[in-house]
C-alpha cells in the first residue's frame, strides 16, 4: 500500500517524489527543534512526561530523542543517528542532529530550485570528505592527563561541572593511557551516581548483586574467586532420561561427584563465587557452611569487568571437575571486597589484575541521579575521545571555519555537485547559529562578524564568546571538543541525510499478520 506522502497529496510523479521530500523534511526539522534550544553554553533544559507523570529534566540530546515518541519513518532515522553517535563516541549527539537536519533541509531547498537530488547528494558527499579531511588535519594530539585541554574537554561535557571532570580525569588516570585508547573499552560505562553519597573513585569494580544469603560474609579481606558463566549445579539430566533407572543412577552419581567438586573451593582457598545463573540449593548450604560468599545473576558486564580487575578466567560449571592445580590458574584475586547494605553493591577493591576505577558520582536526591549520571557518562566519552583522537577549537569555530573553506574550494568542483558542496558549507554553520540564539543574539549578524575576524586573524579558533557577545579565540579561552566527536558526527549526518534526501517514495508494508 503506498503512504501518501501528505494527507490529500496525490500529483504527478515528479510532484509525488517533492512532496515526499518536503513531507520527510518536516519530521526531520520537527526533531531537530526538539533538542535545539539545549545546544550551547546557554541552552536551556527540556522536560520529558510519560502517560503515568513520570518526569526526566535534561538537556542530554539523546536522552530528549530516545525518551520522546517518534512515529514518523525519517524522524525515527534521526533518532538512529543520535543513538549511534552516542554509542560510538558518547557525546555530540545534538549537534549531529542539527548537522544532518540542516543537510536535509538545505537539500530539499535546493530539489525545490530544480537542482537533481543524484548531483545535491554527490555533491553533498564531496563536501562532507573534504570537511572531514580540514578537521583531521587541524585535530591536536594530548599527550598525557596533566594536558589541562583535557580538564577543559571534561569541564564542557560535564556542563561546567568541575567536581565532576575532576573524578573523570582521575579515574582516567588509574585506568592508563594504553586501556583508555582501546577501541573495545568503554571507559562511561565504569560511570555510577548514587543518591545520598559524595563523589568516589573506587580503585576497584561494584557489582550490583546481595550476598545470596544473610550468613554468608559481608566484607572479606585476600578475595581469591571464581567466575562463572553458567549457573553452579550439576550437569543437567533430560526428564525422558531420569525417568530410567539408569539415569536415576547416573544423576545421582553426579549429585555426589558435584559435592566432591565443591570441595576443591575448600582446597583453592576461594571465599568467593560470582555466578551468571541460579545457585542450586547444595551450593548455597556448603558456601554457608564454609564462609564462602556467593554472588548469583550478575550481569555479564559485571562478570567481565571483575574478573579483568581480579586476574580470573571464567569458567562453566563443568570446570568443576578439572584437577585443583589446573583449576587454580583460573582464581582471581583481590585485596578487599565489602558489600554496603545501604547502596546495594559490592566492591571488589585492588585486584591483581588489570587496574580498573569506578567513578561513583554523589547526588542529592533521587530526582537528579539520572542526569548527574548522563553528565558523568558524558565527561567520560568526551575525555576518552579526545585520548584517542585529539581534540579541536569548540563553541561551533571550527566547523565555521571549514565552512568557509568550502565556500572557496567548490570552484574545484565540475558542474551541479557545487550546490551539494554549498548545502554542507551552510549546515556547518548551524550549530553555531543556534548556539547565538540561544544566548540571545542575531545569529546573522554575529556569524558574519566571526567570520571577518577569522578571515582577519587567519585562525579557525576565532568564535564567539556568549557572555559578551565579541569575537574570542576558543583555545585560549580552553573551549575545546574531542575531535572524534566532531569527525563522527558530520559523517554520520552526511550518510542519513543523503539516505533520507534519496527517497522517492513511502510505501506502507504488508502486514506479517496472516487471518486464519
Amino acid at each position: 500500500m503506498l503512504m501518501s506522502s501528505h494527507p490529500g497529496e496525490q500529483g504527478a510523479s515528479g510532484d509525488e517524489r517533492l512532496s515526499t521530500l518536503l513531507y520527510n523534511m518536516n519530521a526531520v526539522q520537527a526533531v531537530a527543534s526538539a533538542v535545539e534550544g539545549t545546544i550551547g553554553p546557554k541552552g536551556l533544559d527540556t522536560m520529558l512526561v510519560d502517560d503515568d507523570g513520570n518526569v526526566i529534566i535534561t538537556n542530554d540530546g539523546v536522552t530528549i530523542l530516545e525518551e520522546m515518541e517518534v512515529r514518523h519513518p525519517a524522524a525515527r532515522m534521526m533518532t538512529g543517528l543520535a543513538r549511534s553517535q552516542q554509542q560510538k563516541v558518547g557525546d555530540g549527539t545534538t549537534t549531529a542532529t542539527l548537522l544532518a537536519a540542516a543537510l536535509v533541509t538545505e537539500g530539499a531547498t535546493l530539489v525545490q530550485r530544480g537542482v537533481p537530488v543524484a548531483k545535491v547528494v554527490a555533491g553533498m558527499q564531496a563536501g562532507i570528505n573534504e570537511a572531514l579531511d580540514q578537521l583531521e588535519k587541524a585535530a591536536v594530539k594530548i599527550g598525557d592527563f596533566d594536558d589541562e585541554r583535557l580538564f577543559h574537554i571534561a569541564s564542557i561535557a560535564g556542563r561546567e561541572q568541575e567536581d565532576i571532570a575532576r573524578l573523570i580525569i582521575e579515574g582516567a588516570r588509574l585506568i592508563g593511557l594504553e586501556k583508555m585508547k582501546d577501541e573495545d573499552f568503554t571507559f562511561s560505562e565504569l560511570v555510577t551516581a548514587r543518591e545520598g553519597t559524595d563523589n568516589e573513585l573506587l580503585h576497584g569494580v561494584l557489582v550490583n548483586q546481595h550476598p545470596l544469603a544473610k550468613e554468608m560474609p559481608v566484607q572479606l579481606e585476600n578475595v581469591r574467586m571464581l567466575v562463572f558463566n553458567d549457573a553452579l549445579a550439576p550437569e543437567e539430566i533430560g526428564d525422558e532420561a531420569l525417568g530410567t533407572e539408569a539415569g536415576f543412577q547416573r544423576y545421582l552419581q553426579m549429585k555426589e561427584e558435584y559435592r566432591r567438586n565443591l570441595e576443591k573451593l575448600l582446597s583453592l582457598e576461594v571465599n568467593v563465587l560470582v555466578v551468571d545463573k541460579s545457585c542450586d540449593s547444595i551450593a548455597e548450604e556448603f558456601c554457608t557452611d564454609h564462609g564462602i560468599l556467593v554472588l548469583q545473576r550478575v550481569f555479564k558486564s559485571e562478570r567481565e569487568r571483575v574478573a579483568r580487575h581480579t586476574g580470573a578466567h571464567s569458567l562453566k560449571r563443568t570446570a568443576l571437575g578439572k584437577e585443583v592445580n589446573e583449576l587454580a590458574r583460573s582464581v582471581g584475586e583481590a585485596g578487599h571486597l565489602l558489600f554496603d547494605d545501604n547502596l546495594g553493591q559490592v566492591r571488589v577493591i585492588h585486584g591483581r589484575g588489570v587496574p580498573s576505577a569506578t567513578m561513583i558520582v554523589g547526588a542529592s536526591t533521587k530526582e537528579v541521579v539520572g542526569e548527574r549520571e548522563r553528565i558523568a557518562k558524558d565527561a567520560a566519552a568526551a575525555v576518552q575521545a579526545s585520548l584517542r583522537g585529539g581534540y579541536l577549537p569548540g563553541g561551533g569555530s571550527i566547523e565555521l571555519f571549514v565552512s568557509r573553506h568550502l565556500e572557496k574550494w567548490k570552484t574545484s568542483v565540475k558542474g551541479m555537485e557545487g550546490f551539494g558542496v554549498d548545502a554542507v558549507a551552510a549546515a556547518l554553520r548551524k550549530p553555531l547559529s543556534q548556539m547565538i540564539r540561544n544566548a540571545g543574539f542575531n545569529a546573522l549578524e554575529k556569524i558574519e562578524q566571526i567570520k571577518a575576524a577569522q578571515a582577519e586573524e587567519s585562525r579557525e579558533s576565532i568564535g564567539f564568546d556568549f557572555d559578551t557577545g565579541d569575537c574570542a579565540d576558543m583555545l585560549e579561552a580552553g573551549v575545546v571538543d574531542p575531535a572524534l566527536v566532531k569527525l563522527y558526527g558530520l559523517k554520520s549526518a552526511g550518510e542519513v541525510s543523503q539516505a533520507i534526501l534519496r527517497i522517492h517514495t513511502v510505501i506502507r508494508k504488508k502486514s506479517s499478520w496472516k487471518e486464519e
